[in-house]
């Protein structure tokens, strides 16, 4: 009993440490029964370039943020629901190493452990609280993710109509499949719910594929299938920085 109630008073103080990392505009992170699994730092791609971020992952929820002063302060908070993630791991590349991609409805991304020792124990633990947390809420897997976004470095012209980028041609990306694009072929807005509550940009390939299956589906045709193109990410584009691996990459801790 005395090991149990010390495990909770230090679980307690971590999680309030963290939420206190994050200044006052993070968001509470103290919960009945939430317990923090561990942390560390990883390497996300971010859409102009790969940046190191703190993840910390909770029974129930996986929290990340900026890093302004290494375990003292963080900033621009994101919290997903472990219900709504999807891990994929993947294989490493020329320049990317250790890499794997984390799926949710709203926004879907890729991270890079310093080591496939880290990798491994991120992917386990995270697959872990996933598991016990959708057979807690009994609710089925979810299916639609959005998709990872091409980097912008990893094509100099619109991967629709060849047009070249400039100052005043700028990249966009299509939130319906994750592509580099111009204004011209992106000029489009339809309203993707798991993604954004307001009509988002979309290219003229997938306004047109959204239209026919929201069209479909009013004509209550349930069988009609999606027809969005599928555009692989560049996964070579993200590299990792030795000052990014000097990082702590996962920090397990105990609750026996």
């Amino acid at each position: 009993m005395a090991a149990q109630l010390t495990s909770t008073e230090d679980n307690l103080a971590r999680i309030l440490a963290v939420e206190s990392s994050f200044g006052r505009y993070g968001k509470p992170l103290k919960k009945p029964g939430r317990v923090l699994v561990g942390e560390g730092c990883l390497t996300k791609l971010c859409k102009r370039s790969p940046q190191p971020r703190v993840f910390f992952l909770f029974n129930d929820i996986l929290v990340y943020g900026s890093i302004i002063v290494q375990d003292r302060l963080y900033t621009g908070q994101k919290v997903i629901q472990l219900e709504d993630l999807m891990v994929e791991s993947l294989e490493d590349s020329p320049d990317m190493k250790n890499q794997w991609l984390l799926r949710t409805p709203s926004k879907s991304f890729y991270v890079s452990a310093a080591s496939p020792q880290e990798k491994a124990s991120w992917i386990t633990h995270i697959e872990e609280c996933r598991t016990k947390r959708v057979n807690e809420r009994g609710q089925g897997p979810v299916e639609d993710f959005a998709p990872s976004w091409i980097p912008d470095k990893a094509s100099a012209i619109c991967m629709r109509c060849c047009t070249k980028f400039s100052f005043s041609q700028r990249r966009h990306h299509c939130r319906q499949c994750g592509i580099l694009v111009c204004g011209s072929c992106s000029s489009q807005r339809f309203l993707i719910p798991n993604i954004s509550r307001e009509p988002v940009r979309v290219c003229q390939v997938c306004f047109q594929n959204l239209q026919a299956k929201e069209f479909t589906r009013n004509r209550g045709d349930s069988g009609g299938n999606s027809c969005t193109e599928e555009t692989s990410s560049d996964e070579d584009a993200m590299m990792t920085g030795s000052s990014k691996n000097a990082l702590r990459g996962w920090t397990p801790y105990s609750h026996e």
